[in-house]
């Protein structure tokens, strides 16, 4: 008999933790429930009664288990740590603020079962505010220029088989892209589209200022581009400014610069310019390099071997 652990972030959740996992225990006395199962609630410093509810939950399923940070370390912290003590043969992480359906969790062990080792449940869309859907949008779709195999709707519900979690959990990094960690290994992955539900118990934490840091930790740790973009705008503009210093170069032993000591000037002002962007495009490609060792990320994944 399989075990199926549900990891769950639990920020400010107070009075949605034990309706969730209620919901959870009813699909193992159902369609799971040839399966044994567990549910990990990660609690990221929260202020209100969240904790109060963890252990409540807790002492009436065995099956449940608490962790509880000393402050908030973020949502990707939680994550790692419900995964470094989930002892299931296929780990969920899912939310514990019931926009994301549980029910869901049964297509996606069946398609585990079926060979995926990636169940991906991403959002095909939202029930959220106008201005949340639109940023959601514009972010993943600069991510996705970069890395295309990310959902348009980006996606943090997600089961992993006991494989592809090792393989994650070998990734070092504070500052991660969760979502590009995830299927960076290219496991079979399987894509599951489901519709975000509006929260209707408390209140979202993430702030303008919160998502936007996530969106740079995404966009810096799981990309390249903002670098590349550096690397070809320096090579560019130190292209160009050498082609006009040139030009200006004529213009002087034509006598058609504007006044005495001009074409010096700005022959000076460009190439050095140039080469100024240049070797920062430069350093640029040694930082990304020295980023991509420091995650430590094996240099292959076998599939299989015989």
């Amino acid at each position: 008999m399989s075990k199926i652990s549900y990891v769950l972030p639990v920020y400010h959740n107070q009075g949605s933790i034990k309706l969730t996992w209620q919901e959870i225990s009813a699909l193992f006395a159902g369609p799971l429930s040839a399966h044994e199962y567990e549910v990990i609630f990660v609690d990221d410093g929260s202020k209100d009664a969240s904790y109060a509810e963890m252990l409540e939950v807790a002492a009436l399923d065995s099956n449940v288990r608490t962790i509880t940070f000393s402050r908030n370390f973020g949502q990707i912290a939680a994550i790692v740590a419900g995964y470094r003590h989930a002892t299931g043969d296929a780990i969920i992480n899912m939310s514990a603020d019931l926009q994301d359906p549980v029910e869901l969790t049964v297509e996606m062990v069946r398609k585990w079962e079926a060979g995926s080792d990636v169940v991906v449940a991403h959002r095909e869309d939202r029930e959220d505010s106008v201005g949340a859907s639109l940023f959601s949008r514009l972010a993943y779709g600069a991510l996705r220029a970069s890395n295309p195999a990310i959902p348009a709707g980006g996606f943090d519900f997600v089961l992993m088989s006991r494989r592809a979690l090792d393989q994650f959990l070998q990734y070092k990094g504070r500052n991660r892209f969760f979502q590009g960690d995830v299927i960076w290994a290219g496991f079979a992955t399987t894509y599951l589209p489901y519709v975000r539900r509006k929260r209707t118990i408390g209140k979202s934490q993430y702030n303008f200022s919160k998502k936007l840091k996530l969106f740079f930790d995404f966009l810096l740790d799981g990309s390249y581009l903002p670098i590349r973009l550096m690397s070809l705008c320096g090579v560019i503009v130190a292209l160009l400014g050498a082609l006009y210093a040139a030009v200006i170069v004529v213009a002087w032993a034509l006598g058609k610069t504007p006044f005495s000591g001009w074409a010096p000037l700005m022959v000076a002002i460009l190439l050095v310019g140039g080469i100024i962007m240049l070797m920062l495009g430069i350093i640029g490609e040694y930082l990304w390099r020295i980023l991509d060792e420091i995650k430590e990320k094996p240099l292959y994944v076998i599939k299989e071997e015989q």
